[in-house]
């Protein structure tokens, strides 16, 4: 098949060439309307005469060989000449196309004629049997086919189809066919050797109810070669007796079998005249076995009479067909092959039976070219499938990745998408191996895939436990959204609702052979959830279970985490731990499972907390170690920090001075909250003026609570602030007597009692102080300025006297 592939690449980069010859020599012909044209592949006929290319047909887009003669080819002959060449090479083509037989190469458009061409169309070809011997007139240039071999099983049945054609010729068309050489012979794309070259046949002249009569024309020296028969292969009796018989053909049938067998492909004796014809047909009368040593034993008897000189003694095509050289496993195979049409199913199904103990006796190309064709035909049908595809995929197991994407996986492409009957996709399980060996990964994805998917949505177990042993050999070929869309889905289901033990199990192997192929976020959310889910405790499951856990947990890409062990694995394994069914090696495999999980979930987060409390270990030390940075100048006091710059203005209190106004309103507010004091005499006695706290707080209120409206009543001013009465100008004692409660000489109090602060007053020689019971009788702290210095009531308590009383 190697050198097969290999003529045809040659063949096919000559096709620009081609197209360029053909662009001056079919346009015109009636032949190009149905038919496009390609690459130049072979020649056949007399001389090699006629070109043939790759075509195929436009309306069915049907393979076909397309025959082109360039009347410019004439040009070496006269015109006379010409004129009987052309006809010749009519003659046979009109002949051709009258005869229908599997042996005789079948013609699907006639010929046509042209001014620059002779064109017709045939089923396709490969090449003609010279062309394989080494022949290459009018072949595409470079044209080398010295390593195309013909197998011995080739050539066995080349011989027998071209007998069998010459046998119906004979008997039922009553024609001889009169050039059997390499020249007529064709070989088509299926291996099979087709009769070709009509253009000497010689039909019978006597009535149906005589024996037949060929008449005779002899052999003309003046005639061009290619108008008359080659005289290597032509019987002597044709020549020197003038008598044409079927055993004339016959005669052919023995020269073209030792020139098959030969060293060479060399005729027995070489003849290119009259003369060397003469000289042969005597050599043959004492012709011996001796020279014949290069046909096999078998045959070498036969062939002997066939190149006897005397026509009767030759063997009839019907005799030479039966004789025991044709009588192989082989050779009978494809001789069923070719019979398959005439048989009904029943007949077809016993001899597939047999035909993969038959396949191994034949060559790979044989087994390709012909017999896959032939087994091709029958794929249509479903019934036949289970058939004839263990022999198909035989076939493919020989086959190059190349030669199996070409000639093979066509066919098995529809059968993939087969499930009735279900041996077909036993069969396809069972060889998996193969067809992921050659199915490129585009194909697996199309096609072998979604068949294993059907096989896991199917009814039949056997069925499910093949697709699971087989999925984990696709691993490397899913992708991720295969997997989690299409693939997880089924075997979970599949697990869940199956009722067989074994195929629960093969769904849990197959899972865990799936593991090291998918990502880990994968396993936590779809395979470790599942699990928990199954609804068998049976050892087998339990067991399966346990493996999956197993290879997560020591997977180095999948490393299940110790937070997923504590709270999901361990809480579903520990009640396994008490199942009655297990056996003893089976409960000391859980059991070191669940502690080696134990273990870990121990050590990493004993590890985890050693980690924190050493980092709070090492702030404390830290912390304490950390030296302490000691300014090199004092730092600036807020209340001072923003002096100097101008801002004197904004800043209407330094911190000390709100503190203390704070103080005064807390004493304030504990004289408020004390009950009323009894009134106390008043003593006379005293007359200087008091320091007393009323005097301080109301200066401090005054100069902290008025802000602006109330000016300084430390000198003996007013303020300007309008009271209850009206007055604007009344005494800050009036404003503060008429704002005090009634117990501390309010407005609703006309006797207020303030003996008890007596005690507060500094003692001294100071005779003119005023006790607190004296207060009341509107005698102002601070005297108004109206008041004059010399008032006898002006007793004005000096700065001084005030901080004294207030410390």
């Amino acid at each position: 098949m190697e050198v097969f592939n290999k003529l045809y690449s040659q063949v096919s980069s000559s096709v620009s060439s081609t197209v360029s010859q053909l662009s001056g020599v079919l346009p015109g012909n009636p032949v190009t309307r149905e038919f496009d044209a390609s690459t130049h592949i072979a020649s056949a006929g007399p001389g090699l005469v006629w070109k043939i290319y790759k075509g195929c047909k436009r309306s069915t887009k049907q393979e076909a060989s397309i025959f082109v003669f360039e009347k410019r080819q004439l040009e070496k002959w006269n015109k006379s000449d010409r004129e009987i060449i052309l006809e010749s090479l009519k003659r046979g083509v009109t002949q051709l196309t009258k005869i229908r037989h599997p042996q005789v190469l079948t013609v699907q458009h006639p010929l046509e004629e042209s001014r620059e061409s002779l064109a017709f169309a045939t089923e396709s070809v490969f090449a003609s049997l010279a062309n394989v011997l080494g022949k290459t007139t009018n072949m595409p240039q470079p044209a080398n086919m010295s390593d195309y071999k013909l197998y011995d099983i080739e050539i066995k049945y080349g011989l027998l189809q071209i007998s069998e054609g010459l046998a119906f010729l004979h008997n039922d068309v009553k024609l001889l066919h009169k050039n059997i050489t390499p020249e007529s012979i064709l070989i088509n794309k299926q291996g099979v050797w087709k009769i070709f070259g009509f253009d000497f046949c010689v039909h019978n002249t006597n009535p149906a109810n005589l024996p037949p009569a060929y008449p005779c024309d002899g052999f003309s020296p003046t005639l061009p070669e290619i108008c008359q028969s080659n005289l290597e292969y032509l019987a002597p009796e044709c020549v020197l007796n003038q008598v044409n018989s079927p055993a004339s053909d016959m005669f052919a049938v023995g020269v073209l079998a030792y020139v098959l067998n030969s060293t060479g492909n060399q005729s027995l004796v070489p003849v290119r005249d009259l003369q060397q014809f003469r000289a042969r047909a005597q050599q043959l009368k004492n012709l011996n076995s001796g020279k014949l040593q290069c046909i096999p034993e078998a045959l070498r008897e036969y062939v002997k009479l066939l190149l006897n000189v005397t026509p009767d003694i030759r063997p009839d095509a019907h005799q030479f067909i039966k004789i025991p050289y044709f009588d192989d496993v082989g050779i009978k195979t494809l001789t069923y092959l070719d019979s398959l049409l005439q048989w009904d199913n029943l007949q077809k199904s016993q001899f597939y039976k047999g035909l993969p103990e038959a396949l191994p006796k034949l060559p790979q190309r044989v087994k390709v070219q012909r017999v896959l064709t032939c087994l091709s035909r029958d794929l249509a049908q479903p019934a036949m499938v289970p058939f004839i595809l263990p022999s198909v995929l035989d076939i493919a197991q020989d086959c190059t990745k190349e030669e199996y994407c070409l000639y093979v996986l066509p066919y098995l492409k529809p059968v993939m998408k087969l499930m009735d009957p279900i041996q077909i996709l036993l069969i396809m399980l069972q060889r998996m191996e193969l067809l992921l060996k050659l199915t490129p990964p585009e194909d697996v994805q199309q096609h072998v895939l979604p068949m294993l998917y059907r096989g896991l949505d199917s009814d039949i177990p056997q069925v499910h436990e093949l697709c699971l042993s087989i999925l984990p050999t696709f691993a490397n070929l899913l992708d991720h959204s295969s997997v989690k869309n299409s693939l997880l889905p089924r075997i979970k289901r599949l697990c869940l609702s199956t009722s067989s033990l074994s195929v629960r199990v093969n769904c849990l192997l197959c899972v865990g052979r799936l593991l090291e192929h998918l990502d880990k976020w994968l396993v936590l959310d779809e395979i470790l959830p599942f699990l928990p889910q199954i609804p068998s405790r049976e050892p087998a499951v339990l067991m399966g279970i346990l493996g999956i856990y197993k290879l997560a947990m020591n997977h180095k890409k999948l490393g299940i985490s110790k937070e997923v062990i504590a709270t999901r694995i361990l809480p579903f394994l520990m009640p396994l731990c008490i199942e009655n069914g297990l056996t003893l090696t089976q409960f000391n495999a859980l059991v070191a499972l669940v502690k080696e999980m134990f273990q870990l979930v121990e050590s990493e987060h004993r590890t985890k907390l050693e980690q924190l409390n050493s980092v709070k270990d090492e702030q404390k030390v830290l912390t304490a170690t950390m030296p302490t940075f000691q300014p090199a100048n004092k730092p600036v006091e807020l209340d001072h920090a923003f002096s100097g710059l101008g801002l004197d203005s904004f800043v209407s209190m330094n911190l000390q001075e709100k503190q203390k106004v704070v103080e005064q309103r807390e004493t304030f507010k504990a004289f408020q909250n004390q009950p009323a004091l009894e009134p106390v005499k008043p003593v006379k006695t005293v007359t200087t003026p008091p320091k007393d706290l009323t005097s301080s707080l109301l200066a401090d209120w005054s100069n902290a609570n008025m802000g602006s409206r109330v000016g300084s009543g430390i000198g003996g001013v007013t303020s300007p602030v309008t009271n209850g009465g009206g007055n604007m100008w009344a005494s800050p004692q009036q404003q503060f007597s008429q704002n005090l409660p009634n117990s501390w000489g309010g407005p609703k109090s006309s006797q207020p009692n303030w003996g008890v602060l007596d005690n507060l007053l500094p003692t001294g020689n100071t005779p003119n102080k005023i006790p607190m019971n004296q207060m009341g009788q509107r005698q102002p702290l601070i005297p108004n300025p109206s008041m004059g210095a010399t008032s006898p009531n002006n007793n004005t308590l000096s700065k001084d006297d005030i901080m004294d009383l207030l410390s």
